[in-house]
């Protein structure tokens, strides 16, 4: 999602001028730093592991391997949530931190650009299943929290509806609920937006693209998305100040790295219209495991309310939503505090053997 935004907003940021460049090894070097785990208790592996005939990077993180064990899937397409690991630190003291590079998506895409076999959901889905089941024996656990955002709860609420079996429950985060197209929204506010805005380019082409998602092309779902994100200033700020920050300061990515990350994103918009086409009331509203959303209660590209409305229809044997205040898209990572403390609370006292932390 967004790549070809965030190829413009880094080339703005990280523009080659020696100084740049300097401060960005000197926070580079803290952060890594600041990653680094010490407890003997701790784990943090990472490398490639083969899920689905090809190598894919997996990373295991925790200040505690006894601790509950969360498996993300990540969003995009082709977002690697590894850049957020400097954010998200302090989740590693109560829960073991699984990231996954999904095909097409960072360190498993700049190993084999060439090479990323099929990329389509089903194969997405395959593949997570594999990880889950290494991860599962890795760790030596029955189950696993699965944690989905943007892009990945496609999936998500997929592996959750097939294989409660696997989870201790599932965490939704800038929940997509794409209802087959008839969710429409966060079109009709970005086109409003516009208008008001006085964008008159932008706003003929979103009106010609018209809110029927299941039409676009991958160039225009691309487009949409950067519509969204521009014409909304928290979303906006949220990119600056999180997003392209994150990217631009990971001590895991050199300026090789991040040209390769950017141009994953890229070839992965490829999948983006695969979901918008994706009826989640249709596939069914019955899960056999608790359900958990927690949304930005000002996310322009994943509103709050399809989310809750949703949450409200399924059954489950628990289920609840939550907002995440002062938030846009990507709203646990820019209030992780926010979004840990609603897993401290509402979710790990779920797990059995564990007690919330105060």
């Amino acid at each position: 999602m967004l790549g070809l935004l965030l190829i413009a907003l880094v080339v703005v940021v990280g523009a080659p001028v020696l100084g740049v460049l300097g401060y960005r090894q000197v926070k580079r070097v803290i952060n890594a730093k600041r990653l680094r785990i010490t407890d003997p208790r701790g784990v943090d592996e990472s490398g490639f592991v083969r899920i689905g005939g090809l190598a894919q990077w997996i990373s295991i993180r925790g200040d505690n391997r006894d601790n509950p064990v969360i498996v993300e899937i990540q969003g995009g397409p082709g977002a690697s949530n590894l850049v957020f690991m400097t954010r998200t630190r302090g989740w590693e003291r109560d829960f073991t931190i699984v990231r996954w590079d999904v095909r097409g998506s960072g360190k498993t895409f700049a190993a084999a650009p060439g090479n990323q076999g099929e990329m389509n959901l089903d194969q997405i889905y395959r593949d997570a299943l594999e990880v889950i089941d290494n991860v599962r024996r890795r760790m030596g656990v029955d189950r696993v929290l699965l944690v989905a955002n943007s892009f990945g709860t496609n999936i998500g609420l997929r592996l959750a509806r097939n294989h409660p079996e696997l989870f201790h429950a599932y965490v939704g985060t800038d929940q997509n609920i794409n209802a087959g197209g008839r969710e429409r929204s966060a079109y009709e506010a970005m086109v409003a937006r516009l208008r008001a805005q006085g964008k008159k380019k932008e706003l003929a082409e979103a009106e010609a693209m018209g809110p029927d998602k299941s039409t676009w092309t991958p160039e225009q779902w691309s487009k949409y998305n950067k519509f969204v994100i521009t014409s909304d200033p928290l979303s906006f700020d949220t990119m600056k100040t999180v997003v392209i920050r994150s990217l631009w300061f990971s001590p895991l990515h050199s300026l090789r790295g991040l040209r390769l990350y950017l141009k994953g994103m890229t070839f992965s918009e490829q999948m983006g219209t695969q979901a918008v086409i994706i009826d989640e009331w249709a596939e069914g509203l019955t899960f056999r495991l608790p359900m958990f959303v927690f949304q930005g209660d000002s996310d322009a590209l994943t509103p709050p309310s399809p989310a809750r409305a949703y949450v409200d229809a399924i059954n489950a044997p628990l289920k609840d939503f939550a907002l995440i205040h002062e938030a846009s898209h990507f709203a646990g990572f820019r209030h992780p505090d926010q979004f840990q403390h609603l897993l401290l609370t509402k979710v790990r006292p779920l797990i059995a053997g564990e007690t919330a932390h105060p």
